[in-house]
């Protein structure tokens, strides 16, 4: 038996993104990113538009764990997102989550979420530092990610291209996306600074974190800077070194 659930503010569009859904491949939307595992597609409904996520067929194994033993990567995302909004965090309004079962298996699943048009990423704020208000931007995106760790949410994917950003008037917001990795427990105080690791190399943004962190944290400057610092070298010597073997193995394959 398949698997539909639709939030109560989207249902009256139940038929319509189900259509959509059972002719993905062929159906006319706009492709977002080039993204080699999973697919996102933009499409207009009578509602506005949204965006439809269709997650990697899983291997054999992955088929019947998620089945059975553990949420699929759609339900996820789905479930992360009305809690992120109960909290009064951004993310992009979810609408649905559908699972097409296989006998035992799970064969394909879909998030979908009403598309938000950002200004831009937080990537931006890495390969752009002309962009106005760049400071006190960064600033507020560390109090964002405060108010997450206050929370108790640990935004695994917490990477430049998973954070949104819009204006609204004189001020900054920021929306999650790719949602299907979360823990939800009390955080120590190294793993939130951990946190931090993927986000950007540059030394200038992650003194600008590490100082409004420590503000909001009440621990000394010092002491934040260091880790951070520490846990942003571990992970882009790790990113770098993952890049130069597939690059070697791609090599020898040629």
């Amino acid at each position: 038996m398949d698997k539909v659930v639709f939030s109560k503010k989207f249902n009256a569009q139940r038929d319509e993104v189900l259509a959509l859904l059972d002719n993905f491949q062929k159906s006319e939307g706009e492709r977002i990113g080039n993204g080699d595992r999973n697919v996102l597609k933009a499409f207009k409904i009578s509602k506005g538009t949204i965006n439809v996520k269709s997650f990697k067929v899983p291997n054999l194994i992955n088929k019947i764990v998620y089945r059975f033993f553990r949420m699929s990567k759609a339900q996820r995302s789905f479930e992360h997102a009305t809690t992120l909004m109960e909290l009064g965090i951004g993310t992009p309004e979810p609408v649905a989550y559908v699972e097409y079962h296989r006998g035992p298996f799970l064969e394909r699943s879909f998030y979908v979420s009403e598309q938000l048009v950002p200004d831009f990423t937080f990537r931006e704020l890495i390969h752009e530092p002309d962009i106005p208000k760049r400071e006190e931007i960064v600033k507020k995106f560390t109090q964002f990610t405060f108010q997450l760790h206050e929370n108790n949410i640990l935004f695994k994917d917490h990477s430049p291209g998973n954070t949104l950003i819009k204006w609204e008037g004189s001020d900054v917001h920021f929306f999650l996306v790719d949602l299907n990795r979360m823990d939800f427990k009390t955080l120590s105080f190294e793993e939130r600074i951990k946190n931090f690791a993927r986000l950007t190399p540059l030394k200038e943004m992650v003194a600008m974190m590490s100082a409004e962190y420590a503000r909001l944290i009440g621990r000394s400057y010092d002491e934040v800077f260091t880790l951070m610092w520490e846990e942003t070298e571990k992970f882009q010597h790790k990113f770098h070194r993952k890049r130069r073997l597939k690059k070697k193995l791609l090599f020898r394959k040629n």
